[in-house]
């Protein structure tokens, strides 16, 4: 540590989910004067938004190509390229070869001159890794502390005194929260929960997984504040027994760059339109983008969707031609940019976290349409604060057009959504000040030259 100025490798697991919250961190911190070595795959690297000029010196991307793994696809780099969430493991198992891969590159000194690694839930190796080396490590969560506090301390992860042995104990508040809270899972999400903490084909768990980085790290950062969760930080700090630091929500910059769907919306009325998107790892069955689609066409809603192309059923595209007030893209769309847009009022989204901070920094009313891990746990917790509205569901995790259609006139038409309209507004304070979220980021690199100072004793 030259100077103050910290050398940080980075590395998140190759979710999109995790990789953008990681680089978005990896720019806050090079603006403060700090170097940053990020380790991922070439296709990755490859697919990550540009970083502005000023910075690129000070980025350093290193590029690790994936080994062959059977069942794994080919090219398959990211989980964005599965075709079905049941390869996830194997990508899991090819993510952990970068254990070896990491240990060499310091050990060679391909890497050299590190201060602290950053590493993601998935890299549970990373703690042997830095030891062997001297190196102190934190585990960066980009689950919120809600989040984490419902999954529970190491010790339950792990199986021990308090581990739930039923897909229906995810539904229920755990013992260890102290305080009222309507964040627990639905039945349907509770079985997929369940069936995700068993040992899979990469030799470990998911819970496994987290409950290594937790244990194994000095210091836990969340991306969160204590404007938005105060309690829920505090619990995790407990439940942990360790510090956590809340390094702010990371709002993202507006993309540069121009798209068709811009020029539409210039020619719809202001907050008009709902934006629907639901991020890269959730994949659509038919069934959900029709369902979606009639909703859209029920509500008598303007909307721009960024719909993959894999997901798109016959006729859907000519259907919407037809009634002229929707816009479906299967390209790259800038989504901060659209979602910034004066004509855009709504956000039908699955709740993912980069998602929400995206839409409430924009004062955007939220629908929300949780699929996947915690996504469930972050809509329970927007409605509880009156954020959003969720959109119902059945036993089996199913929704009607219907469903749809009343969530979003609620939110962003009649006078019942007025209150939550309001709300949303409100939220531009939080979610899109960015001189709050600044200070979060130095409070957190005063704590990581506090654990490079002290090494591994903290």
């Amino acid at each position: 540590m030259e100077g103050g100025s910290l050398h940080i490798l980075m590395l998140p697991w190759f979710a999109f989910g995790h990789l953008l919250p990681f680089l978005e961190l990896a720019k806050s911190l090079v603006r403060k004067g700090h170097r940053i070595s990020f380790l991922t795959t070439p296709r990755n690297v490859a697919r990550l938004p540009a970083i502005p000029p000023p910075l690129t010196p000070f980025i350093n991307f290193i590029e690790i190509p994936l080994p062959q793994i059977e069942r794994l696809p080919e090219n398959a780099e990211a989980t964005v390229d599965l075709p079905s969430a049941d390869l996830r493991p194997y990508l899991s198992k090819a993510f952990d070869t970068f254990e070896r891969k990491l240990s060499d590159l310091i050990q060679t000194k391909q890497i050299s001159s590190l201060d602290c690694i950053l590493f993601d839930y998935a890299a549970h190796w990373v703690p042997t890794v830095a030891v062997k080396f001297g190196l102190p490590c934190a585990f960066f969560s980009i689950y919120n502390a809600s989040s984490l506090s419902f999954f529970g301390p190491p010790s339950v992860l792990l199986g021990g005194a308090g581990a739930r042995k039923t897909a229906e104990e995810f539904t229920l508040l755990p013992t260890w929260i102290p305080f009222p809270s309507t964040i627990v899972f639905r039945s349907f999400e509770a079985r997929q929960i369940f069936n995700g903490s068993v040992l899979d084909e990469s030799g470990v768990s998911e819970p496994y997984r987290l409950a290594k980085s937790i244990q194994g790290c000095q210091i836990v950062l969340i991306r969160s504040c204590k404007e938005l969760e105060p309690e829920w930080l505090q619990l995790v700090g407990h439940l942990y027994e360790k510090p956590v630091v809340p390094v702010g929500l990371l709002p993202p910059s507006i993309e540069q760059g121009w798209h068709a769907a811009l020029d539409w919306l210039h020619k719809q009325g202001q907050g008009s339109t709902v934006y629907v998107a639901f991020g890269s790892e959730v994949k659509l069955s038919a069934t959900q983008v029709n369902e979606i689609a009639v909703g859209l066409e029920l509500s008598g809603l303007h909307f721009v969707w960024a719909l993959r192309a894999g997901s798109v059923p016959a006729g859907l595209l000519e259907s919407i031609k037809v009634h002229g007030r929707g816009l479906v893209c299967m390209d790259w769309v800038p989504q901060v940019r659209i979602l910034a847009h004066p004509s855009i009022g709504g956000f039908l989204t699955h709740a993912g976290c980069s998602s929400v901070v995206e839409g409430l920094a924009f004062g955007l009313a939220m629908i929300l349409l949780p699929m996947i891990i915690d996504q469930g746990l972050i809509a329970r917790k927007l409605v509880e604060k009156g954020f959003g509205v969720e959109v119902p569901r059945k036993e089996d995790g199913s929704f009607t057009g219907d469903d749809i259609a009343k969530s979003l006139r609620f939110a962003m038409v009649e006078d019942q959504g007025k209150v939550l309209r309001a709300k949303a507004k409100e939220c531009m304070h939080l979610f899109g000040d960015e001189e709050l979220h600044d200070f979060y980021v130095s409070e957190s690199i005063e704590h990581l030259k506090r654990l490079v100072e002290v090494g591994l004793s903290v």
